[in-house]
């Protein structure tokens, strides 16, 4: 058995053990607390597997693929010492990765639904598709920005905590000025842009990039991207619901 085939089937195993708690969740509450069988078993075991393989080769290829590639990119980028191309790349790969986000595509159509249901826009196709595209490039925007400082953060080696604080009161103040109708929206899209295409890419870049500057340790200046690609959005977005209402 080739190494590759070994590494995909442990990993499968590992998806599988991460997996089971939650099996075990919901067959407990379904055959104890609820006390009904398992409607259509085989169609939910089917299931189960594709969920397994699908959570096997996404973390197999983030392995390969995404990781690697973050990083060699990262310390290409800090070796040849330019600024401009590094924060341009930076912003292009935040922006990117969030347009690519199913999870934000899913959440800008249902709050497009609900807000044309409530009457806060036109409840036609083109205007709900109009509000959608721009809240995701919204978000979108807001996690290039905040990929960015967080670039620069790792370059300039300013302190985390201050501007985590410092973004928390920003998202403090926004909370009070803007519309009802987005604040909840606002908050979600903080969380939704935290999932299975920006993270890897982003973590990676922290990393790569933490790792090839001198004086930088990766591990307490490599990660924090994450957590700025989470308060701005929320602020973006909450911006954006003033200017549209």
């Amino acid at each position: 058995m080739s190494s590759a085939v070994f590494a995909l089937l442990q990993a499968m195993l590992t998806s599988l053990r991460d997996l089971l708690p939650i099996i075990l969740v919901i067959a407990f509450f379904q055959l104890v607390v609820l006390q009904e069988p398992l409607p259509n078993l085989i169609s939910i075991a089917l299931g189960l597997f594709l969920v397994v393989a699908g959570l096997t080769f996404f973390i197999f290829g983030l392995e390969m693929g995404l990781f690697p590639i973050g990083e060699t990119m990262a310390q290409a980028f800090a070796q040849k010492g330019s600024l401009f191309w590094l924060l341009i790349f930076s912003f292009c790969l935040g922006f990117g990765t969030t347009i690519a986000e199913p999870a934000l595509t899913a959440v800008a159509a249902e709050a497009a639904e609900v807000a044309s249901e409530g009457g806060m826009i036109t409840n036609t196709e083109s205007s709900r598709d109009k509000y959608a595209s721009g809240l995701r490039f919204t978000v979108a925007l807001s996690v290039g920005c905040a990929i960015v400082l967080g670039v620069l953060r790792i370059l300039k080696g300013w302190s985390i905590q201050t501007m985590i604080i410092g973004g928390n009161v920003g998202v403090v103040v926004l909370t009070g000025f803007a519309p009802p109708s987005i604040i909840g929206i606002a908050y979600d899209s903080g969380g939704v842009t935290t999932s299975t295409i920006t993270v890897p890419l982003v973590t990676a870049l922290g990393v790569g990039l933490a790792s090839s500057i001198k004086g930088r340790n990766p591990m307490t200046d490599g990660f924090g991207l994450i957590a700025f690609a989470s308060l701005l959005p929320m602020m973006f977005v909450m911006v954006y619901g003033m200017v549209m209402t």
